[in-house]
């Protein structure tokens, strides 16, 4: 029957499993952080496209929350009524970094099993 270690003042050490094979929990904690890297990354590739006033702005974003484009309708310029023009774009990147986040959280649950992890989107 193998010792089982001691700190100073004679209590064990915790052993939290895995055996000998070193392996078990943290193999699985490391796959999961690769999975979670990579999906990350591909999230950095995914683009939504939003649309506000009837097609009259358009915002392109990526899983990171990056705009990449924004289109505005020459039609929709007043310069008598900025204000509207102000409404529709902030309408539509707003909408725009709702549906990315809920992109990113939606990839994420499935590697986290719904599971709240701090910090992450």
């Amino acid at each position: 029957m193998a010792k089982r270690k001691r700190k100073p003042g004679g209590r064990p050490v915790p052993s939290f499993g895995g055996g000998g094979s070193g392996g078990g929990m943290a193999d699985r904690l490391q796959a999961l952080q690769q999975q979670m890297l990579e999906t990350q990354e591909a999230l950095g590739q995914k683009v939504i496209e939003v649309s506000a006033g009837g097609g009259a702005i358009t915002v392109e974003i990526t899983g990171h929350q990056k705009i990449t484009r924004i289109d505005i309708d020459p039609d929709v310029v007043d310069p008598e009524d900025v204000d509207m023009l102000q409404d529709l774009v902030m309408a539509a990147v707003n909408e725009a970094i709702e549906q990315s986040q809920a992109l990113a959280s939606s990839e994420m649950e499935g590697l986290t099993g719904g599971l709240n992890i701090p910090g992450l989107f």
